[in-house]
């Protein structure tokens, strides 16, 4: 059986937040639980990932927020074997924690996905590129979302959960794959 490691950003992911409601759609669900989630620790966000990432059955798709991607990315920057695929949405900029020169900025050598905004205070949809570019994954542009997230109008997110079936080689439902596939076109995916 497969296993998704839910990865939240700073703060968590309270209760109305996507990933939240990611737990309730996708089967075998592991949500990683820094001890700490007002400090923002790379080195100690990883660490708790890869040990969950190394007690997980089967295959591993990691779905990662904000400062969980910064941890995501740091995990498969040498774990890239033991993970099937990423999403990755709304990356916090590595610049807003000191952390550019931190972070890797090559590419991962698995399947991953980020997912952006147009107005993320976050990270610039320029950056999201870069980053993207740079870790080898398909970007998936989606407007002007803010920083996908409840504030942002990201509680339950259809859109994102069909984005993580077609990660995984799921048909997206019918009613929103079109969208998706209008966002992996205009990627020049198809």
């Amino acid at each position: 059986m497969d296993t998704t490691l839910i990865v939240p950003g700073l703060y968590g992911s309270g209760v109305d937040h996507w990933q939240s409601w990611f737990e309730t759609q996708i089967r075998n669900c592991i949500r990683v639980v820094q001890s700490d989630w007002s400090e923002p620790d790379l080195l100690r966000w990883s660490a708790r990932l890869r040990r969950d990432l190394s007690r997980a059955p089967g295959r591993v798709f990691i779905v990662a927020h904000s400062f969980g991607c910064l941890a995501a990315v740091n995990v498969a920057a040498d774990s890239s074997d033991l993970i099937a695929g990423m999403l990755l949405v709304a990356p916090a900029d590595p610049s807003r924690f000191g952390l550019q020169k931190v972070v890797p900025s090559n590419v991962l050598g698995l399947h991953s996905i980020v997912v952006a905004s147009t107005n993320d205070r976050w990270m610039s949809i320029d950056r999201a590129a870069l980053w993207a570019e740079a870790w080898g994954s398909q970007l998936i542009n989606v407007g002007a979302a803010g920083h996908i997230n409840p504030s942002s109008g990201h509680g339950p997110w259809p859109r994102g959960l069909d984005i993580y079936r077609s990660l995984r080689g799921v048909a997206p439902r019918a009613s929103v794959s079109s969208r998706v596939a209008e966002d992996l076109i205009e990627l020049g995916d198809f």
